[in-house]
């Protein structure tokens, strides 16, 4: 190759490699117009380094008065108020999942196949997750009164649609082939069901379901808040009086039972799945 070759070479390999001049303006319009927004967004949300500073004091006088935590005088009331969160947790998500088993089914392409029903099924799905536990939480609170009942219905509500979901993704996903085995033995679509797929998704579906009860656990906290019961309402009552000791206390033994959830769940699953 000649030096002129060379440099006629090295002339076009900006033009084919390099970024185009449209490119480069295109870039350089988008950083500004994020840098705009994310100007906007602070100032329309008043955030200021004076703001911020004086939140950092505050966070930090608030961690100095949590140390070091303590029960109080009311420890058996907190004892009470895990104890009430706990069984909160697990009766809604029993409760979900025990209704979402059947709706996974109906919701699944390859148990039905009316696709009009199956659409329509799941846009119902999308519909129920797309409201958050707290707001069934303050509306079943209107509904039937303060008190655990409330928190139990508000966390079963708001999972049963995404439990449905998630069951009826695991059963698309099944496996055929023992599906079409008893299908030619002569089995008949309950059959099909009860020893062809759900055999296949009861481990899934076990694991979603610990998986829920593990985050309902801490999501029953926030529900005791707005009055659904459980140790929400401590945690609240003393956050406002200012007994930060005790709110520390209560956030460590929330921590110690999750982590107990969380290590028991673990064992379940390789039980039932089986070790990799």
């Amino acid at each position: 190759m000649t030096p002129v070759e060379i440099s006629s070479w090295q002339a076009r390999v900006p033009r084919a490699f390099g970024p185009s001049p449209r490119g480069q303006v295109l870039r350089i319009l988008g950083g500004l117009a994020f840098l705009t927004w994310l100007v906007g967004t602070l100032w329309w949300f008043e955030v200021s380094p004076q703001r911020m500073w004086n939140g950092l004091n505050g966070l930090l006088v608030i961690t100095r008065l949590m140390i070091p935590p303590s029960p109080g005088e009311q420890w058996v009331e907190i004892l009470q108020g895990l104890a009430e969160s706990l069984a909160m947790a697990f009766l809604g998500t029993f409760i979900a999942a025990l209704i979402a088993l059947p709706l996974g089914f109906l919701g699944a392409n390859n148990v039905v196949t009316n696709t009009l029903f199956r659409f329509s099924l799941r846009r119902v799905f999308d519909g129920f997750r797309g409201v958050d536990q707290l707001i069934w939480a303050l509306a079943y609170v209107r509904a039937v009164g303060l008190g655990p009942l409330a928190g139990v219905l508000a966390i079963a509500t708001a999972d049963i649609a995404v439990l449905a979901k998630l069951y009826a993704e695991a059963i698309e996903n099944a496996e055929k082939k023992q599906v079409e085995g008893i299908a030619a033995a002569g089995g008949s679509p309950t059959l099909l069901m009860r020893f062809g797929i759900l055999p296949q998704v009861a481990p899934i579906m076990l694991g979603h379901a610990l998986y829920f009860f593990e985050s309902n656990t801490r999501s029953a906290t926030i529900l005791g808040v707005v009055g659904a019961g459980g140790i929400g309402l401590q945690i609240a009552e003393r956050i406002r009086v200012r007994h930060w000791d005790e709110v520390a206390f209560i956030i460590i033994l929330m921590v110690l039972m999750v982590a107990a959830i969380d290590w028991l769940s673990g064992k379940v699953r390789r039980k039932l799945i089986g070790a990799r």
